[in-house]
């Protein structure tokens, strides 16, 4: 919005030539979606305890989290807002990438809300049934799959990178729909699987949002993309105000969520963070890089998968308790020290994918 206003009147007032640069326009994203949660948070919180809107323990979930009963969910409400508020003030507004992930964050935004408002108004222990969450994800992968595919917004959308090896690529064809609708669903999973403690999901966000930042800007960029041996996409630069809004906005709901958390996001957070994530990386032709910036993410679900199978066909756990992080409460790892392990597992992961950009 501020680009479209201020923008054109450089011409009598040089000072406003400043709005051309995305990276001025991504600062001051990430600046206010930091306020937005710092101002708006506390109204939030007191408005969830009147209401009463707060988590029960999770049914897995281990006994040292019996403490946490009572702490108010539905906290993703104020990621949204302090994610798309400042998009949409500091973004173009011109710019098809833009609104993909303005509808991609709120459809699973939704999907998730319903989610928590089955469990904590209607007092549905369960929820939104699982068959109705994930028609909503692979609808919206569905969907954005489709308009790649079709609208000839990014030039053969089909092929698929390979990170570390140069000129490497997977040609899908029109599988590469499916295989969008996968992504963007199991990166919206993951995400959800991994909030389970104070703080571990919205912390690790920062990183892949920092990690897809600097991919989105180099990727819209001509000589950046050149250097890089990476495919040029036209005004996915954009996507770096985005991913700063992003980063302030976990950052800021970091402050009420680090342990001991004042509020949990719920679904309504995990969901739709997980799946703007998936449909980042898709956008930016960076899909199985996803698997390497979310690298703690994908541990998480693969533990809870593991755990399934050698259970369903031998009997036995591979894991004290699955997902991952409980695995190590129950080992006896206090949850700060969990936190904080899998935070620089996290950076170490971010530091990996950009490294591999140069390896092109």
């Amino acid at each position: 919005m501020f680009y479209h206003l201020l923008y054109p009147l450089r011409d009598y007032i040089s000072a406003f030539n400043v709005f051309r640069y995305i990276s001025f326009r991504s600062a001051y994203a990430a600046v206010t979606a930091l306020l937005i949660c710092f101002l708006l948070g506390p109204l939030f919180l007191r408005m969830l305890r009147r209401r009463q809107l707060t988590d029960g323990v999770r049914e897995f979930a281990p006994d040292s989290h019996a403490s946490k009963a009572g702490t108010p969910t539905m906290g993703g409400l104020l990621i949204l807002v302090a994610t798309l508020v400042p998009t949409i003030l500091w973004a173009r507004l011109d710019n098809n990438f833009i609104w993909i992930m303005v509808v991609a964050t709120l459809w699973l935004g939704i999907v998730g809300f319903t989610d928590d408002f089955l469990k904590v108004v209607k007092k549905q222990r369960k929820g939104l049934v699982a068959r109705y969450k994930l028609a909503g994800q692979l609808g919206l992968g569905l969907l954005i799959g489709l308009f790649i595919y079709y609208n000839g917004v990014i030039s053969n959308p089909t092929d698929i990178q390979v990170p570390f090896f140069k000129d490497a690529v997977i040609s899908l064809g029109a599988l590469y729909v499916v295989f969008v609708m996968l992504t963007i669903t199991a990166s919206s999973n993951a995400v959800n699987l991994t909030d389970g403690l104070d703080g571990l999901a919205i912390g690790l966000t920062v990183f892949c949002a920092i990690a897809f930042a600097a991919m989105s800007y180099v990727t819209g960029h001509v000589k950046f993309s050149e250097y890089l041996n990476i495919p040029y996409i036209a005004g996915t630069g954009e996507l770096a105000v985005y991913c700063s809004a992003l980063i302030g906005a976990s950052l800021g709901f970091l402050w009420f969520n680090a342990h001991p958390a004042e509020v949990f996001m719920g679904d309504t957070g995990s969901l739709a963070v997980g799946g703007a994530l998936g449909t980042l990386a898709v956008l930016i032709k960076k899909e199985i890089w996803l698997v390497i910036v979310g690298g703690v993410f994908v541990l998480v679900a693969a533990s809870v998968i593991i755990q399934i199978l050698s259970v369903k066909l031998r009997g036995k756990r591979v894991f004290l308790m699955s997902p991952l992080h409980h695995h190590f409460q129950q080992k006896g790892w206090p949850e700060s020290k969990i936190v904080v392990r899998f935070w620089i597992a996290g950076a170490l992961f971010t530091l990996l994918a950009l490294s591999s950009l140069k390896l092109q």
